[in-house]
């Protein structure tokens, strides 16, 4: 009895060890977040945000993460013009920044529609979405009120989703390395 109670305490030492060492890389969903976050410009920044928001967070595909990835980049650029939009009610020069955000809202949607069919092309609506983003940095970097300060704020944000977005469309169309991970 005191044998088997020595092997049992044993083995679960080991399995909890086993489990300890084993970084989280290794299980079944990272593989998909890593396919997207190996190509992302800020790596730390994507595994942060791809396995802390829900959707996101236990993938079942590669092609399913991404169109979550999409998703949350699209929710954050129709958040942003919804702010860019009431605030340029009284504040007119948002107007042009409103213009900029509903071409990303409508590049984001394109490139979601045609993720799976062509996401090379999906990959460039993604890319073609930064210039937009460029054009308001330069529109708002002199200007100091809590407005334009909120959307400098979002528009960070908007570029660092933009990356993961671009990263995931990118890891749908590599086709040679990725063809086993698609659901």
């Amino acid at each position: 009895m005191a044998k088997f109670s020595v092997l049992s305490t044993f083995a679960a030492a080991a399995i909890t060890l086993q489990l300890l060492l084993v970084p989280a890389s290794a299980s079944p969903q990272m593989k998909y977040i890593d396919a997207i976050c190996d190509r992302s410009h800020d790596q730390d920044y994507c595994v942060k945000t791809l396995t802390t928001n829900p959707p996101t967070a236990a993938p079942i595909g590669l092609n399913p993460l991404a169109e979550a990835v999409m998703a949350l980049t699209i929710a954050h650029a129709e958040k942003t013009a919804a702010f860019v939009a009431e605030t340029g009610k009284t504040d007119p020069t948002f107007t042009e920044y409103h213009k900029a955000y509903l071409t990303v809202v409508a590049d984001l949607k394109s490139a979601n529609v045609k993720l799976k069919e062509s996401p090379d092309t999906a990959h460039y609506d993604v890319r073609s979405s930064t210039d937009q983003m460029k054009r308001v940095e330069g529109l708002v970097a002199s200007k100091n009120d809590q407005a334009s300060t909120t959307l400098k704020e979002m528009t960070v944000q908007m570029e660092k989703l933009l990356d993961l977005a671009a990263s995931a469309a990118d890891a749908v169309d590599d086709d040679d390395e990725n063809i086993h991970r698609r659901v």
